[in-house]
């Protein structure tokens, strides 16, 4: 019984997860990046989404949480460090690699509220 609402949990939290994301990625369409990946997934970690505005990569970390303060301090140190190793990896293999400058965002989601778009949180 315990594994089984444990399990409800997780996924509640995931549903909640992805569907943050995608409001992320809504917001950030609508400020003129172009989304080029979601969920981009390396052996050195996680980049919630890549968007490009001409010559800049935005690495976006996309937090769900009651409030936009708690978000902002729940991109620890670690996932920093994990969230710039996955962008160099990333950017290794774009083919206009010199031309391109990266900045690391954070996008804020709470329940009701527009999400926050964050430029250079990090």
């Amino acid at each position: 019984m315990a594994t089984e609402a444990g399990d409800r949990r997780k996924l509640k939290a995931l549903r909640r997860g992805y569907l943050a994301e995608y409001r992320a990625a809504l917001c950030l369409l609508l400020k003129g990046y172009r989304i080029v990946a979601m969920r981009h997934r390396t052996k050195l970690g996680e980049i919630d989404i890549i968007a490009r505005r001409g010559d800049l990569i935005a690495c976006v970390e996309v937090k769900a949480r009651r409030s936009a303060e708690d978000d902002v301090f729940a991109v620890t140190a670690t996932a920093q460090r994990r969230i710039r190793a996955a962008s160099d990896l990333w950017l290794a293999k774009q083919p206009d690699f010199n031309r391109l400058s990266v900045r690391y965002d954070i996008v804020t989601v709470t329940p009701w509220g527009w999400p926050r778009h964050l430029p250079d949180a990090f």
